[in-house]
């Protein structure tokens, strides 16, 4: 009996986070048809995280929320990694079974990303980050296919929602650092109104000026940021810059600046009031009825 129960327990673990990849386009996605490397994985001892890396075949990871749970929001996750890599699990798995815990459909995002040719991609980015403006020309075309990413696994969902036992109308984006920019594609460069989402968030994101200089959507959007004012790459005052984009456009928009955090700090605990920041997210959720 006792294993039995053992045996219950780990399958019922196992289906509440099961979790299934669907690739984004059928063949080579567009503009990438030359690439010819191919994804790969490992734990950084200089990020001291685990990365996807050599991302040339953009797929999205669905976790979906029990069906006795589920409320019909679904979030796309963005993780961040310089668009070197994804920091996969600090910044998008571990938030995404939260998420479906909570009754919220998670789909995590791999999206295109520079080819990594050390088998380091966290070494390779400090290294190319050195010529910072060489860097931001190389991942500049790369920023663009992101974008168009996250637009495909937007516009998949709503497709699909019947299908995904979601609402098209609760779908929200999520950002951290690089995906931070990434899912401002969606909700600023979505030429078509079915890829733009319903509500999103920017973590210690850092919008460029062009990005900051397009226009707000008319149509309601609330938008969380929150960042840390010691981040390394001196990224909060981007933050408050895009709220102010929101609040001078009329926009629902909530900003938390922690103290201490650093950058990157995601679902790591640090043992200090930031490492409440997505549980201040899930009231804000809650506050506008998407949880």
């Amino acid at each position: 009996m006792k294993k039995l129960i053992i045996a219950s327990i780990f399958l019922f673990g196992i289906n509440t986070n099961a979790q299934k990849s669907i690739p984004l386009y059928q063949g080579k996605a567009p503009g990438s048809e030359s690439w010819t490397y191919s994804e790969k994985e490992m734990d950084s001892d200089l990020f001291k995280t685990h990365l996807v890396y050599n991302v040339a075949a953009p797929a999205i990871e669905i976790y979906e929320a029990p069906k006795a749970k589920a409320n019909g929001t679904v979030i796309v996750i963005a993780p961040g990694g310089g668009f070197q890599s994804l920091s996969i699990n600090k910044e998008g798995r571990d938030l995404a079974k939260i998420l479906q815990e909570k009754g919220i459909t998670a789909v995590v995002l791999k999206y295109r990303l520079l080819e990594t040719k050390t088998g380091d991609p966290a070494r390779e980015m400090m290294e190319n980050i050195k010529d910072r403006p060489a860097f931001d020309a190389k991942t500049a075309p790369i920023k663009v296919m992101a974008g168009n990413d996250i637009k495909t696994a937007i516009s998949y969902i709503r497709k699909n929602a019947a299908k995904l036992n979601v609402n098209p109308e609760k779908l929200g984006v999520i950002g951290f650092s690089a995906g931070a920019s990434v899912i401002l594609e969606s909700v600023l460069h979505s030429e078509d109104a079915s890829t733009i989402p319903n509500f999103a968030a920017s973590i210690y994101g850092g919008p460029s000026d062009a990005v900051l200089g397009y226009q707000v959507p008319e149509q309601k959007l609330p938008l969380f940021i929150c960042a840390a004012d010691d981040d390394q790459l001196k990224l909060a005052p981007k933050s408050i810059l895009l709220y102010t984009k929101w609040h001078d456009a009329k926009q629902p928009v909530e900003l938390h600046i922690y103290e201490k955090g650093g950058h990157g700090f995601g679902m790591a605990k640090q043992d200090s009031p930031v490492d409440n920041w997505s549980n201040v997210y899930l009231d804000w959720l809650r506050f506008h009825k998407f949880l």
